[in-house]
């Protein structure tokens, strides 16, 4: 499972909005779970501009929270950034658009709660 941003920052600071089937899901360490560096940049880019005040910790040390998660990091490849880009959809958010693509791409169904990536032809889980 490739978590959206909302997702991986609900988990680490144990929001209450976390969809509990995620959470189980989470805990269950027999599955795989992915953090997008998109996601990396959109919480380094919300801290920065003072969307984010509250994740200065995880803002500057991202990579180490994915690994005390043990989470997995996705990188960005060129093919990810060429469907990200190219997708006629009408969906503006940079970030939403890589993480459709990440998921599109390598199959991975995507966890979250924003009803605006339906509109992307990709698996979400939103349990």
């Amino acid at each position: 499972m490739l978590l959206d941003t909302h997702i991986f920052l609900w988990w680490l600071f144990g929001d209450r909005k976390l969809p509990d089937g995620i959470r189980r899901y989470i805990e269950d360490r027999d599955h795989e779970v992915y953090v997008s560096a998109a996601s990396v940049w959109e919480i380094a880019t919300k801290y920065r501009l003072g969307k984010l005040p509250h994740a200065e910790n995880v803002a500057k040390r991202t990579p180490v929270w994915i690994e005390k998660a043990g989470f997995n990091s996705l990188p960005i490849t060129v093919e990810h950034a060429q469907l990200a880009g190219s997708w006629v959809d009408s969906h503006r958010d940079p970030f939403d658009r890589m993480l459709a693509a990440q998921s599109k791409l390598e199959n991975i169904p995507l966890a979250t709660v924003d009803k605006a990536l339906l509109q992307f032809s990709i698996e979400t889980v939103s349990i």
